[in-house]
């Protein structure tokens, strides 16, 4: 029984419908151990045939047996798995791929054995040491000249050592002298024990070989032994064949990526762009976001009710309109004779409500006269207002100094200013209080007191704050007291436990009845005017999000016209590699991997781009404002690369499918 059999092979080629047979009822038997040449001239079909017997050309009629074995051309992974086994190419146009080193051509075939990274490497450098280029292994084919290339091509060819060569018009672009020693070195790869199979139209090369198989017309005329076959040696197979692993894509990309770094370096650039823009904005969008935060923060706390009694609009435009009493509440009084009172029931109504933390009275004594209580040059001035420090005050203000505490008070720094220059001086230091507001008898009264200077506080916005002087709630109530003045609340600083809270709760208080049910109170938070801003902020994110996800298109298309543009390119190498064994999947993962890798690539030059130039803003800005602009997450760093990948994989789809779907022998005939 023959290692290789033909039996009736009929191959034809349409144009039009139009039948033009190609082959016309092959019928051979090979041997192992056998050199035979397949003479004829152009357009006889002997390539043809050499592509059925190399498992490249799946569209004919008739039997191939492998060792016994049918082989179904149909069946496309056993056909990748019969040319990864037995089967060695070597082409007249050598076929070696431009972007990898002699060295690493040779290891193609390696890549898909269960050989250890160390013995592939060991076995191509044999190999090469065989053919005589055991000095070219690092260089690149174009380096070459040709009959150091056809070298390489034997090489390759022989590393998974396969017992079938094919052989295609191996000397047709070689000289006399290189002729002479590829022949050569075809014949010792007979006397090995393998068949070597090689076309070719001239008769010198036909007589080197130990059989020649002449070819006219599609068909068989004549089949002649030359002289004896060499005895093949019986001997299990060395190397056991496997499906490419997953790795040797991504090497091999990464390969090609290096090889053109300077263009691949443009492309990684081009879709940088568009990626440095996601993050940039998005930190724009977290800087921005967390610095009004903090300036509403600054002015107010968030999550502040400043609840009142209700009062019915023709009750206060009566109050607005009357006498004297009220004029006089209206310039000199804290405000607590002008409006109603809050009871203590009320009190206790808001203390019960849910989501709310704390209740604490809110003051406000009008027109105040400070002094310092000490020193020659004593200085006075008048502060429009005095509050009591509660739960709506912040520290964040706090330039020096602690905020109040008993017997205390904090100044603002514009007040401390007027009294002396060096207004840090004043924490520590007592200063004398004085304003006028009527008592429980509806009498002009004059509420004295002296306290003691626990800090100095500056507004560090223009949201709206013009004076930060805060004192202790204790001691103005106790001041208050002594002049006969209701400490009996007219407001109540309501704090909710969250901001998105805050609706509801100020909602749930204005519904609030008394048993009459007659409404009790008037709420009012900034939720409303913050969610305005807030709204604004969110609209700006918006925008640059939508200018950011123009520029991500922008790079995906990049990315596509560049994956089209290699597959154009590498045609035949994709016929080579198809021919080596690599299934469409392998190909497919070839070019999706290398754009992986320019994905990757392109997010991590973003991601350092962007914080370096927004480290570069926030240090422009800081003389605007002591706060960070661009805030660049963690979270928006992985975005980035999740973005990345997600483009890369959509942009190589179609691109790698089209190269997945190249017929081999087209691929290969490309130029």
């Amino acid at each position: 029984m023959s290692y290789l059999e033909l039996h009736d092979i009929h191959k034809s080629y349409y144009l039009d419908k139009v039948e033009f047979p190609v082959l016309k009822g092959i019928n051979l038997n090979f041997n192992l151990g056998e050199f035979v040449s397949i003479l004829g001239e152009s357009g006889g079909g002997k390539s043809t045939l050499m592509n059925i017997i190399g498992g490249l050309d799946r569209q004919f009629q008739g039997a191939v047996f492998i060792d016994g074995k049918r082989l179904d051309h149909k069946d496309a992974k056993a056909l990748d798995s019969y040319r990864r086994e037995t089967v060695g190419y070597i082409y007249q146009s050598y076929n070696l791929i431009s972007h990898l080193s002699v060295l690493d051509n040779v290891m193609i075939p390696l890549e898909m054995t269960t050989l250890s990274r160390r013995e592939r490497e060991q076995r191509a450098r044999q190999l090469l040491d065989k053919v005589g280029l055991g000095g070219q292994m690092m260089k690149y084919p174009n380096h070459l000249s040709g009959g150091q290339k056809q070298r390489v091509a034997i090489a390759r060819a022989l590393a998974s050592d396969p017992k079938v060569i094919i052989a295609d018009e191996p000397t047709g672009a070689l000289d006399a002298q290189n002729t002479k020693e590829v022949l050569a070195i075809l014949d010792q790869i007979a006397s090995e024990g393998r068949l070597v199979i090689t076309v070719t139209h001239s008769q010198e090369v036909a007589n080197s070989g130990t059989r020649i198989v002449h070819m006219e017309n599609g068909k068989i005329d004549s089949d002649e032994m030359v002289k004896k076959p060499y005895v093949p040696i019986s001997t299990p197979p060395a190397i056991v064949s496997r499906l490419l692993p997953s790795t040797s894509s991504y090497k091999n990309a990464a390969k090609h990526l290096r090889y053109n770094f300077w263009r691949n370096m443009l492309i990684v650039l081009g879709v940088t762009i568009g990626l440095f823009a996601v993050v940039l904005f998005n930190g724009i969008g977290n800087g921005t976001t967390k610095y009004v935060d903090q300036q509403i923060n600054d002015m107010a706390n968030p999550r502040l009710i400043s609840v009142s009694a209700y009062t019915k609009p023709s009750e206060s435009s009566a109050s607005a309109s009357s006498g004297s009493m009220s004029s006089l509440a209206s310039m000199y009084g804290s405000g607590l004779s002008a409006a109603k009172a809050l009871t203590s029931s009320q009190i206790s109504q808001l203390e019960e409500l849910g989501n709310v933390t704390s209740v604490s009275p809110s003051y406000t004594a009008n027109s105040v006269t400070v002094q310092r209580s000490k020193g020659s040059a004593a200085k006075s001035t008048t502060i429009s207002a005095i509050k009591n420090w509660n739960s709506s005050s912040s520290t964040s203000t706090l330039v020096a100094g602690t905020k109040p505490g008993p017997g205390e008070i904090l100044l603002d720094k514009a007040d401390a200013t007027k009294l002396t220059k060096n207004w840090k001086s004043l924490v520590g230091t007592t200063i004398s209080l004085k304003y006028q507001t009527l008592n429980s008898h509806k009498v002009l009264t004059t509420v004295k007191f002296a306290v003691k200077v626990s800090g100095i506080a500056e507004a560090k916005n223009s949201m709206g704050m013009t004076d930060l002087t805060a004192i202790d709630t204790a001691t103005l109530t106790k001041a208050m007291k002594v002049a006969d003045v209701s400490t009996q609340p007219t407001t109540e600083s309501v704090v909710v436990n969250s901001i998105d809270n805050v609706k509801s709760v100020t909602s749930k208080i204005n519904k609030l009845a008394s048993s009459s049910d007659t409404r009790e109170f008037t709420a009012t938070g900034m939720s409303d005017g913050i969610s305005t801003i807030k709204t604004y902020i969110n609209l700006v994110a918006y925008i640059l999000s939508g200018i950011a996800a123009i520029s991500l298109v922008v790079s995906a298309l990049m990315i596509i016209v560049t994956m089209f543009m290699s597959v154009n390119s590498r045609t035949k190498e994709i016929g080579i590699l198809r021919a080596l064994g690599q299934s469409k999947k392998d190909i497919r993962r070839l070019f999706t991997s290398e754009s992986l890798i320019l994905g990757v690539l392109s997010a991590t030059l973003a991601t350092a781009i962007a914080f370096g130039l927004g480290a570069l803003a926030n240090l422009a800005l800081s003389s605007l404002a002591s706060f960070d602009i661009v805030q660049i997450t963690g979270l928006n760093v992985i975005e980035v690369f999740v973005m990345a990948l997600i483009i890369s994989l959509i942009a190589a789809y179609a691109p790698a499918r089209h190269a997945a779907r190249l017929n081999p022998i087209d691929a290969l005939a490309s130029d």
